[in-house]
Order: structure tokens, then C-alpha cells, then sequence
């Protein structure tokens, strides 16, 4: 399989500093205090960006500064990686505060997952780089128990493929082999980039990796649909579908596995439903995006990881 022509920034190492930076929404300090425990505990640095405990409302200070912070931790040259806080609202503010060519300058690993989907579209679209659906701070605050950190270390710190991902629970729904770059992330925040100038726009034969939370079917229904309407997933040669935790009825039917089966029937290439990465139940994987993958769905479902994210 043919490699990804993706700038891939090189893999952390035991003491490297791993920036801390809150593009969304504020948080609580206990949680993050836990969570920055953990990355000590990874081996890893914990640096305290400027303005990550800022508060305007829901969103962690206004949008210039946010995006200043990103933007220092990119450019400082003794940062190795950079770390999302936590997710919520407020990523998409951002982007027109961004520059380009910085961020096509210099390659780091960027990790988060949910409303931060903004930017790992804006990182593979158009920096052109790989980073990492995975945990943020406060998701490690709860430890092992909120992430896998087998994952984790396979897709940050090592420069072979991570290779297979099989884990428990994973659901067919259409049978079948793919291959294609993964990119995604949640389902909200792409069905939001359409149509604006940052809109979520991968190459024909990706892989489309999906996660949401909290959203009940009729508008898991509706977001697909706009997503279809797009185009978006004619281009897809496969899809990978997270848990989807509370996006069910109230009342128990419909359920979102349900919906998206249906509205998933006549999609030519493989689909699975149940991928522990993003909003999770229990421990969230870590997956790189931007490197070429092959899903297989069947008697035996798995996602394989064919090329490595880091140098």
C-alpha cells in the first residue's frame, strides 16, 4: 500500500515536553492537575501554556488569544507535541487566527479529540500533517481506565506502524476491505466546517472515521444526511464508527446503531460500528490521522494501521 504524502513531525521521547493548551472550552483544575499526573507518569513533560486557565463564559478566553497560545507552543522550538485540555465549544473560533504557513512550518504532534476535530481537519486538510485522534487532558485524569495506553505509546512513540486495532465489541455492518487514509473525527463538528473556508475535505478513498456523543438519532439522521448531500461520503472508500455514548432514545428505540445501519445500508465499502476512540466508555484508543490504513469488516473486524505518523 502506497504511503501518505503527509508531513509527519518526529516521535516523543522519554522527557520530551508536551505543550498544554485549552483551543475550547475551561475546565476544572483538579481534573487537569490529575491529568497532567498522568502524562508525568507517561514520561513525558507537562508544560503549562499561557492563558489555559482563561475563562469568557463557555469557551477558555476570546479566540485571538486562544489561537496566540497554540501558535507560541507550535513555534517554541522545545516543545515536542501539543495536548488539547479538554474539548466543549470554541475550536472553530480560532481558525482565522491561525497562520498557514506556521503551522506548515513546523510539524509537532497534536492531540484531542471532540469539539477539536476543527482543528485536526484544519492539521490533515490543510497543513497537510498527520496528528492524532486521541485522549486529552482530562480524559488522562482518569487514568487507564479513560485511555489505552498501549495505543497511546504505539502512535507517539514508536516509528513502526501501530498496526492492528482489534478491539472487543467491534460491529460489522456492511462487510468488506478498504483501504485509504484516515481522517475524521466528530461527527458535529465536520457536518459545522462545511461550507466555510476550513471545511473538512479529504482525499477520494479515505477512510472516514466518526465520533459523537450525546446526540439523538433523528439528528445523527440529519448530520449524516447533510454529510452524504456533501459528497463526503461518496468519497469515502470506508467508514469507522465510535461508540456513540448516549445517542440513543430516552425511551431506548430508536438507537443510534440502529439509524446509522439503515442510513449506512447501501454504502459500498466496509463499515463498523463500536471503535473505542474519542467519546468512550471505557479506555479511548489513540489513532493517527493522515497515514494510510486498511479497515476490514467481517467475521473478524479490525482496523489496521499500515503506516506510521511520526519520523
Amino acid at each position: 500500500m502506497s504511503r501518505s504524502m503527509m508531513r509527519k513531525p518526529r516521535t516523543l521521547r522519554l522527557g520530551d515536553r508536551i505543550a498544554l493548551v485549552a483551543p475550547a472550552s475551561p475546565f476544572e483544575r483538579d481534573r487537569f492537575d490529575a491529568g497532567v499526573t498522568e502524562i508525568e507518569r507517561l514520561g513525558l513533560t507537562p508544560v503549562v501554556t499561557e492563558g489555559v486557565f482563561a475563562r469568557r463564559g463557555y469557551v477558555a478566553g476570546d479566540a485571538r488569544g486562544r489561537a496566540a497560545s497554540l501558535a507560541a507552543a507550535w513555534c517554541d522550538p522545545s516543545i515536542a507535541a501539543v495536548m488539547a485540555a479538554r474539548g466543549g465549544y470554541g475550536s472553530a473560533q480560532i481558525l482565522p487566527f491561525l497562520d498557514l504557513a506556521v503551522f506548515r512550518a513546523s510539524n509537532k504532534p497534536f492531540i484531542g479529540h471532540s469539539d477539536l476535530t476543527a482543528l485536526l481537519a484544519y492539521l490533515t486538510c490543510y497543513c497537510e500533517t498527520t496528528c492524532f485522534h486521541g485522549p486529552m487532558v482530562l480524559n488522562l485524569a482518569g487514568g487507564e481506565a479513560r485511555y489505552d495506553r498501549d495505543s497511546f505509546v504505539r502512535s507517539l512513540m514508536a516509528t513502526e506502524p501501530v498496526g492492528e486495532l482489534a478491539p472487543e465489541g467491534l460491529v460489522p455492518y456492511r462487510s468488506g476491505v478498504a483501504g485509504g487514509i484516515l481522517m475524521g473525527g466528530t461527527l458535529t463538528q465536520l457536518v459545522a466546517s462545511l461550507g466555510t473556508p476550513f471545511a473538512f475535505a479529504p482525499p477520494p478513498g479515505y477512510i472516514l472515521l466518526l465520533d459523537e456523543i450525546g446526540e439523538r438519532p433523528y439528528r445523527l439522521d440529519g448530520m449524516l444526511t447533510q454529510l452524504s448531500y456533501s459528497g463526503l461520503l461518496a468519497r469515502a472508500s470506508g467508514i469507522v464508527c465510535g461508540e456513540f455514548p448516549d445517542c440513543d432514545e430516552p425511551g431506548g428505540h430508536p438507537t443510534a446503531r440502529g439509524v446509522m445501519a439503515e442510513l449506512f445500508d447501501t454504502f459500498p465499502g466496509p463499515v463498523v460500528f463500536g471503535f473505542p476512540t474519542g467519546h468512550t466508555r471505557g479506555p479511548a484508543f489513540t489513532v493517527p490521522l493522515g497515514v494510510q490504513v486498511t479497515l476490514e469488516a467481517g467475521h473478524r473486524s479490525r482496523l489496521v494501521v499500515t503506516e506510521s505518523a511520526v519520523v
